[in-house]
């Protein structure tokens, strides 16, 4: 027997600091709910776990991004909402003028209500934003080096022998593009009439029997070229190219009346030459300022939006006049590509807050799965951690018990001594 070194109470005492050990580890996850607390719980598991917890804290705030992004569209397409208003109440306007039931004092009246309809459009332009952003005045658009204005003709026209028309095409032999004839004689006149920056120029020198190519629409002054009038010979198109670009060199509203001898107006045949739409649009230079919506957790997950001018100079209605019965006329097309502007532009953003909407969407379900992996590799399964938890307390106290008869085992050397 020895007494200087208890070999059972050193063993008991080493079991006891185990269990001891083991149990504290069982309450730390059971009172956090987390089985990995430090990096020597699992350190594979922990930084598997970081990397999960980045990804989710970044679906979280993608999903939020797309949630502004879908703000400020709503910021802008309800500011156009209103502009479309206004352009609908412009067009009355210009249709009540084109009647020549009224005066010029009543036309005066008139134009009044169009100026100052011009300016709340271009006040809404300047003032609408976004946390201080301006959203209307293309500040927002992509980038534009030098963009001129042309638009053409949606007829196909042929000449009277069936071939299609060229740059010296005849009035007179024009046919639309089933070979109809347009009804147009020699001793008929041509008028066109367009608006530039706000004026509406009116020509009337052309005669049915020249060739359609007139050369260069001039100012009023007829000092400046506005635009070139020209054809195109592979599908017989009537086209028009402003002569300078950016929103300055813009020729809207640009008609073609066709008128016989008696001054009746040839329907059929002005209507074909004056079926003009916008095949590109005006644009300032400017460099690219489209917004980027950061929609995803990592780098180059984003989407970009774009928005046009939507000022009055940039629709074609700055200065629009309707004082007269043919300038009303004119007004009333320039206001209809106006407006058609103002549509593609809110059609473009509703497009783009349905596809943020599916975005949210998706960011949520993939934030919620990769949650529920990483709470697979963190979270503890609470029922089996109090299992053995309640192993290891037990274990605990029967080393303690055992710990109390090893230090009894000593004592037994005193029988010796009797």
């Amino acid at each position: 027997m020895i007494i200087n070194h208890n070999i059972a109470a050193l063993n008991t005492h080493r079991q006891l600091s185990t269990n001891t050990a083991n149990t504290n580890k069982n309450i730390e996850k059971l009172s956090s709910g987390l089985r990995i607390n430090r990096a020597g719980d699992d350190a594979a598991g922990l930084a598997i776990s970081e990397k999960m917890r980045g990804q989710i804290r970044g679906l979280d705030q993608a999903s939020r991004n797309a949630q502004d992004g879908i703000s400020l569209i709503q910021t802008a397409e309800g500011a156009l909402n209103e502009t479309h208003s206004i352009l609908q109440r412009m067009r009355e306007l210009s249709v009540q003028s084109s009647n020549d039931t009224n005066t010029a004092g009543d036309r005066s009246e008139l134009q009044k209500e169009m100026t100052q309809l011009n300016e709340e459009i271009d006040r809404i332009q300047s003032t609408t934003q976004f946390n201080t952003k301006n959203l209307l005045d293309g500040s927002m658009g992509s980038a534009v080096n030098a963009d001129q204005a042309s638009i053409s003709g949606n007829a196909s026209l042929k000449n009277s022998v069936g071939a299609a028309v060229t740059s010296s095409s005849i009035l007179t032999n024009l046919t639309d593009k089933n070979g109809n004839t347009l009804g147009i004689q020699s001793t008929d006149t041509i008028t066109i009439s367009y608006v530039k920056n706000g004026s509406t120029i009116t020509s009337t020198s052309f005669a049915a029997s020249a060739a359609l190519t007139v050369g260069a629409l001039s100012t009023s002054d007829g000092t400046t070229a506005d635009a070139n009038l020209t054809l195109s010979t592979s599908a017989g198109v009537v086209s028009v190219q402003g002569a300078t670009a950016g929103t300055a060199g813009a020729v809207n509203g640009l008609t073609i009346t066709v008128k016989d001898a008696a001054g009746n107006v040839r329907t059929a045949a002005s209507n074909a030459l004056s079926s003009f739409s916008e095949t590109q649009a005006a644009i300032d230079k400017r460099t690219d300022g489209s917004a980027s919506f950061q929609i995803g957790a990592n780098t180059g997950q984003t989407m970009n939006l774009s928005i046009e001018n939507m000022g009055a100079s940039a629709l074609g209605v700055q200065g629009l006049k309707i004082s007269t019965q043919s300038q009303a006329t004119v007004a009333i097309k320039v206001i209809d590509t106006a407006t058609q502007k103002v549509s593609s532009e809110r059609s473009k953003l509703g497009a783009v807050q349905n596809r943020l909407e599916h975005t949210i969407n998706n960011l949520g379900t993939a934030s919620e799965n990769l949650t529920a992996a990483e709470s697979r590799v963190r979270d503890v399964d609470m029922a089996k951690e109090m299992m053995q938890q309640t192993k290891n307390n037990i274990l605990a106290q029967a080393a303690q018990a055992m710990l109390a008869q090893a230090n009894q085992q000593p004592q037994g050397v005193l029988q010796l001594l009797r």
